[in-house]
């Protein structure tokens, strides 16, 4: 079935199904056309309806730096080969296999790398954090606190300043 084909579920329980092709005319044989009735104008009819295949939606989050996504394909390809060498050394020790010996020390060095590459994404994501900064948005409550920390600071000098030159040159009192 085509992506210009719509399949009609069937009514009153019948078992067959009806397809039917959405364009002007089928260009298959043993496809029906899909035909209006009167009340469908014609121009309606002579314009194909074009329906995407997918529609595209924004990124609900950012996307990962490259130095992270790295360590992260990483860690889970490592963390893969990991249980499958975990199943196998599993099964060879179920079937006596002289190859169980071998197969539970390497997963055992294996589970202890697959740790190792899981701690590296999370060392990587802090490490770039650090580096690059995180995005603070303008309404940030840390912002606001520095912003009301600095201008008090400035009153505070500004005060200060009032009060050593002793209140001359003030035009408000007489």
């Amino acid at each position: 079935m085509g992506t210009a084909e719509q399949r009609v579920a069937p009514e009153d329980g019948d078992a067959a199904h009806q397809t039917a092709r959405r364009g002007p005319e089928a260009l298959d044989h043993d496809i029906p056309a899909l035909r209006g009735g009167a009340a469908e104008s014609a121009a309606a009819q002579e314009q194909p309806h074009y329906r995407p295949l997918w529609i595209e939606e924004p990124a609900r989050r950012r996307r990962m730096p490259d130095p992270v996504r790295t360590a992260a394909v990483r860690a889970v390809l490592i963390i893969a080969v990991t249980l499958i060498q975990a199943m196998l050394a599993f099964l060879c020790t179920l079937s006596g296999s002289w190859l169980a010996f071998p197969m539970v020390l390497s997963s055992v060095a294996s589970t202890v790398v697959a740790t190792w590459a899981a701690l590296d994404v999370w060392v990587t994501r802090q490490v770039w954090n650090q580096r690059n900064g995180v995005v603070s948005a303008p309404s940030s409550t840390a912002r606001s606190l520095r912003r009301e920390r600095r201008r008090a600071r400035r009153q505070a000098r500004a005060a200060e300043r009032i009060r050593r030159r002793g209140g001359t040159g003030q035009l408000s009192h007489p």
